[in-house]
């Protein structure tokens, strides 16, 4: 099974670049985030055509997931609520984004997570990312309690976890995407039982998945890592390749996101 995650940036602007991708690697499932586009208006018949099963969550303009799935999936749910509950308050506006969606197929739960990207160290929109980190922390930590199949989570992080994850880490601790409170909030995340795919292949630095349209960041390869797979122990073990694919973004008008796909 191969597991796909891709921040498009913006669906029906790249939805040939997916199309294409697709018919050229039928991935059993694809994760996509940043889809901007209200679920009405979601470009559905050209994936449909190719085999897919959609299940969307979106909004106009902004954020959006959804999960494209060669066979059914079931227990499908958007947002923190139908995990969380009474748990979630109810004062709390993390679901008016449109960033999780999670569902099951083989015994494995893929949850797709678009996180904020936080904006600056110390703004308002900061704080509202770390404080979104400590929610997924209760909701990922209650789907484990709750369900016995394994955790696919994956998405655009908008976090690079450690230094080699960044093309030049100097002075990035003050940079948003890298600064000790993210790092820390997503370590705190991860520390109920998740692993890093990539890192289980490939130790070196100098791979990238998002890289700045300014300053030719793609072509001088001064990127992030920030799109990621965290795998629960079992599963982890039965991953065979995680691996980052460059080639969308060498394509006129790409996302600034390339696909990282991982295999069991």
């Amino acid at each position: 099974m191969k597991i796909v995650t891709w921040n498009v940036n913006s669906i029906r602007t790249r939805q040939q670049h997916v199309v294409d991708w697709l018919q050229k690697n039928p991935v059993d499932v694809l994760c996509l985030q940043e889809t901007k586009v209200t679920d009405a208006d979601f470009p559905r018949d050209c994936f449909e055509k190719l085999g897919y099963h959609l299940y969307i969550s979106g909004q106009k303009s902004y954020n959006g997931v959804a999960i494209f799935s060669l066979q059914p999936l079931t227990q499908i749910s958007t947002g923190f609520a139908p995990v969380l509950g009474d748990l979630l308050a109810k004062d709390s506006d993390f679901d008016s984004q449109k960033r999780v969606i999670t569902g099951v197929i083989d015994e494995i739960r893929i949850v797709n997570l678009y996180v904020p990207n936080g904006a600056a160290v110390d703004s308002e929109k900061y704080e509202y990312k770390l404080r979104w980190l400590k929610v997924l922390k209760d909701y990922l930590k209650t789907l484990r309690e709750k369900s016995s199949e394994e955790l696919c989570v994956c998405g655009d992080f908008n976090i690079a976890l450690e230094d080699r994850d960044i093309y030049d880490p100097k002075g990035k601790e003050n940079h948003i995407m890298a600064s000790p409170r993210e790092r820390q909030a997503l370590q705190e995340v991860l520390a109920i039982g998740l692993k890093d795919a990539f890192r289980k292949f490939t130790a070196e630095g100098g791979y990238f998945s998002w890289w700045d349209y300014r300053h030719g960041g793609f072509q001088r390869n001064r990127g992030w890592r920030i799109d990621h797979h965290y795998l629960t122990p079992q599963l982890y073990e039965r991953a065979i390749s995680c691996r980052i694919d460059v080639e969308p973004r060498k394509l006129p008008q790409p996302s600034d996101h390339a696909p990282v796909i991982v295999e069991f």
